[in-house]
């Protein structure tokens, strides 16, 4: 039933059911004072009975009460399924209004057919009241008897569409109870956006008060100020899912440029620290640096070429790569000073790693002379320590077996023999120290490859 039928169809009903009595106390009084005395005699009992031509003691009376009675039943009916219909339409439009998913939709056009079927038996009751005056003086009992079936006829019909009604509103419970979810979340979200905004706003008003351009973040700011347009116009022309999920990205998005905003003094007293420790740094570097020189002398005078001819460039290269991060902090002091906040990290996060790179590049010729004079006074504290790997990774490789798995002892068999090679190999008057250290890192690698690959298994194999 549309809003535009009911409104016809409703004021058709109350006119229906205020039928104005033909009859009245006057008009019966007046025709009583008309009548011949002998008439008026044997009509005074009638008149004081009741008055008119009415039989109210008789069968005629009690088929007029069924009636009535009957007729104002339907009234309750038809008033309780338009009511009901109202309340459905409503739950309806909050549905479409947030959904518009195939169920949704179906709900929509069932409501439709719901209401082509309430406009049928609320004409149906309507014709009925019209074709019924129960106020009739001569209203007799046959009238009575049929305006009563048919009134109760067009009720029973009022009252099956109104079952079937709510039964269709409780199916529409759980998206009813959806929308009315979102419906919910809506007035919120779109006003903690537009906190949101104002929040960031102000952030940004602040530390422009104490001389931060913050361009970046104004010019993010006022990016989402169509989309604030967009809120302030509503869930009614943009949907109210739609309206949601812009009120959430502008949330984010606001409380980010807050969040930076109000992290920019902190972020300039950051850059300027690491500006200064680079700088420090650098300049210790350097120092360092010129003392590789020495050290590559010693690696000369006592060991062959193959234990540092990878070294010697390194007095060239480390001061290369102190000069190119002196010029990366020079930039991203300038960056800083221009309050380019994105370049100056940059720009110092490359000079952070030149100079890492140079440190470990000027640490390296002082270590390998370290660990040339250590294995070249005891050798066999670094065979034991090999030796040791190798031995438990067999062990653990025989545990529980009669016989190895040969994808482990393979590798553990390659291991012991380029162990024995490498100790052979120090034989001679210039022994390749270096070559010696690197062959036994790469055994124990190998055993703790091993070692790794057979822990795993088995650990799978017990959880399994």
């Amino acid at each position: 039933m549309t809003a535009t039928h009911t409104q016809p169809r409703k004021q058709r009903a109350r006119r229906a059911v205020r039928r104005r009595p033909r009859g009245g106390p006057l008009r019966d009084t007046v025709t009583l004072l008309l009548l011949p005395l002998p008439l008026l005699a044997a009509a005074v009992p009638a008149a004081f009975a009741g008055g008119g031509t009415r039989r109210w003691f008789g069968r005629g009376e009690s088929q007029r009460a069924d009636a009535q009675a009957a007729k104002d039943a339907a009234a309750a009916a038809f008033y309780e399924l338009d009511t009901a219909q109202r309340d459905l339409r409503i739950s309806i439009e909050t549905i479409t209004a947030v959904d518009r998913s195939p169920a949704a939709v179906r709900a929509a056009e069932e409501y439709e057919r719901f209401g082509q079927r309430i406009d049928e038996v609320s004409q149906g009751y309507i014709s009925a009241v019209d074709a019924h005056d129960l106020d009739r003086d001569d209203l007799d009992a046959g009238a009575a008897s049929r305006a009563r079936a048919d009134l109760t006829r067009a009720k029973d019909e009022l009252e099956r569409v109104k079952a079937e009604l709510d039964r269709f509103a409780q199916g529409l419970g759980p998206l009813l109870q959806t929308a009315e979810t979102q419906l919910a979340r809506l007035a919120p979200a779109v006003e903690r956006a537009r906190q949101a905004l104002l929040a960031a706003s102000n952030a940004l008003d602040a530390v422009r008060a104490q001389n931060y351009k913050a361009d970046d973040l104004a010019a993010r700011l006022a990016a989402l100020s169509p989309e604030l347009t967009k809120l302030n116009q509503g869930a009614g022309q943009h949907g109210v899912q739609e309206t949601i999920r812009r009120a959430d990205d502008v949330l984010r998005q606001a409380e980010a440029i807050r969040t930076e905003a109000e992290r920019l003094p902190e972020k300039a007293a950051e850059i300027d620290k690491r500006l200064v420790s680079l700088r420090t740094r650098a300049q210790a570097i350097t120092t360092r640096a010129a003392k590789v020189d020495p050290v590559l002398s010693e690696l000369r005078r006592r060991y062959s070429a193959a234990c540092w001819q990878d070294l010697q460039n390194v007095p060239d290269q480390a001061a290369d790569a102190v000069a190119q991060a002196e010029t990366k902090v020079r930039e991203a002091q300038q960056a800083r000073d221009e309050q380019r906040w994105a370049d100056a990290t940059s720009l110092l996060a490359t000079a952070r790693a030149l100079l890492n790179t140079t440190d470990e590049a000027v640490s390296a010729a002082g270590d390998r002379l370290r660990r040339l004079d250590e294995v070249s006074f005891d050798r066999e504290k670094e065979v034991e320590r090999t030796r040791f790997a190798v031995r438990d990774a067999q062990r653990l490789a025989m545990a529980g077996r009669s016989t190895p798995d040969p994808r482990h002892a393979r590798p553990l068999d390659d291991a012991v023999a380029r162990l024995e090679r490498a100790i052979a190999g120090l034989e001679g008057r210039h022994p390749d120290w270096w070559h010696f250290l690197t062959e036994m890192e790469a055994v124990r690698q190998t055993a703790a490859r091993v070692v790794q690959e057979i822990r795993e298994e088995r650990g799978g194999g017990a959880a399994g």
